[in-house]
């Protein structure tokens, strides 16, 4: 990498850092997935640049959102729009480009692309075809929380975006509670006191939480405590800006025996349906739900 004057090279494969213009060096034809800022742009890695500024075509979410990038560092490298809407039909293009030998970088609007987004789509067709992939790595949100949370770090489940529909939401989340390993999951941020919520009711209102907000802005914030207690910050609040929300793995549960399990069950099914009970005594015991649950319809026929 050697600094350079500004008419060098007719800008190509130049990029501008502090005031000061560089050459990066020429890449082979591979497909890039470059890392970029989730919000502050001193985030941007050289090597980052320094890919985005040789290669020969830039595929992004939004050209809007990436020309500010491309703006702030003197790229001139060109875009082009590759979402969920149009990657059917530009998807063809992008690998026609790597066939004639050029190198493509694949940004997302913000952070490492292809987390929580179907970009993965891209990078399995570029692989059958027999090109390179190349991660360029950088900037991640989910990461970002994690790190600064406070919660276990050594097993994680990153989540993405919950359903938004009631049902499959909760359904989702059921599936989660079990998982022994602390869960991340992007929202919006006028969902966020509604999810929190869920959230308490189904994975449990002592679990530990974080609700990340604005990360590697100016007014980043981490908010932390129980389930239960960030439903109640949140409930009434107009919440703004990028939200991850982080909650601790579930406590370990001594396994009931079978005549616990038994007797819990059958004081549930006196007040309730077989699903509830099992739902119920399941949260209680820690045992997985679908046992719970055939157990709770065997003694159910039993009585009957």
């Amino acid at each position: 990498m050697g600094a350079d004057t500004p008419a060098a090279n007719g800008g190509k494969n130049r990029y501008s850092l502090s005031e000061h213009a560089f050459t990066a060096p020429n890449l082979e034809p591979a497909l890039y997935i470059v890392s970029t800022p989730i919000g502050n742009l001193g985030d941007m890695t050289v090597r980052g640049l320094e890919t985005l500024a040789a290669a020969g075509l830039i595929a992004c979410e939004d050209t809007r959102v990436t020309a500010t990038l491309t703006h702030k560092f003197g790229l001139k490298t060109p875009l082009l729009a590759y979402h969920e809407h149009n990657a059917d039909r530009q998807r063809p293009r992008l690998l026609a480009e790597l066939a004639e030998g050029r190198a493509v970088a694949l940004v997302s609007d913000a952070g490492t692309p292809l987390v929580s987004d179907p970009g993965y789509r891209l990078v399995r067709d570029v692989v059958a075809e027999g090109f390179k992939v190349i991660p360029i790595p950088g900037a991640s949100a989910p990461l970002a929380g994690l790190v600064a949370s406070g919660l276990p770090s050594d097993t994680v489940l990153f989540a993405g975006f919950l359903p938004q529909k009631g049902g499959p939401k909760t359904r989702r989340l059921e599936e989660l509670a079990s998982v022994p390993a602390t869960l991340i999951f992007f929202e919006s941020p006028h969902r966020t006191g509604a999810t929190l919520q869920l959230m308490s009711e189904v994975l449990g209102t002592d679990r530990e939480a974080v609700v990340a907000r604005e990360l590697t802005k100016r007014f980043e914030t981490f908010v932390r405590g129980t389930l239960a207690e960030l439903a109640d910050r949140f409930a009434d609040t107009q919440v703004k800006g990028e939200i991850v929300i982080l909650v601790a793995p579930p406590e370990e549960r001594p396994e009931a025996e079978a005549g616990d399990l038994d007797a819990l069950l059958r004081e549930a099914l006196a007040e309730m349906p077989v699903s509830a009970a099992a739902k119920k005594v399941s949260k209680a015991t820690g045992l997985e739900r679908n046992e719970v649950y055939r157990r709770a319809l065997d003694l159910k026929g039993a009585a009957d």
